[in-house]
């Protein structure tokens, strides 16, 4: 048998997960050709021009991995498919590399396919400003350094920081 308190402390879990959820920012994991992967006779150039790469997305190449292989490397690299100086070198067949930075990064496949359309060049983007209404939230809220407020209603508290957000429940179960 369920006691009520144990309901109480179940839900109260529950919303701090959903709490929780809602504030976190998802990466988008960018695969390389799509269903087609990593391969020649692919132009990637469109493939990136139909994408929007923010700082923290992934790519990820899929590809065979005893045929191919990737490299990281800058524009001359790019632009004569050398890998001479290459920034990273990746062989596994399936590679996920995190864009940290906001800047244009050149990717190549170094035995030779870069030639034959291996290669391709995506400009990744910091991240976009908050939403114009979290923003006054955030300038009208107490410092982040203040304590946390009480609000009583009733006979539930809410226990509100500028950070997070928990649910105490109190005086019954719901």
């Amino acid at each position: 048998m369920t006691t009520p308190s144990s309901q109480v402390a179940k839900l109260s879990l529950a919303l701090i997960f959903v709490l929780a959820s809602l504030s976190a920012v998802s990466a988008t994991d960018h695969i390389v050709g799509a269903n087609r992967g990593w391969n020649p006779g692919i132009n990637y150039t469109l493939w990136a021009n139909n994408q929007t790469f923010y700082v923290g997305d992934l790519i990820s190449f899929r590809y065979l991995k005893n045929q191919y292989n990737v490299f990281e490397v800058n524009q001359t690299g790019y632009d004569n498919c050398t890998t001479d100086g290459a920034i990273g070198n990746w062989t596994k067949g399936k590679d996920f590399i995190t864009l940290n930075k906001a800047k244009r990064y050149y990717f190549i496949c170094g035995n030779g396919q870069c030639f034959n359309g291996m290669k391709v060049s995506v400009l990744v983007h910091p991240l976009p400003p908050p939403p114009a209404s979290a923003v006054a939230a955030e300038h009208s809220s107490t410092p982040s350094s203040a304590a946390p407020m009480l609000f009583f209603v009733g006979s539930w508290f809410s226990l509100l920081t500028s950070s997070s957000a928990l649910v105490w429940f109190g005086f019954g179960w719901i």
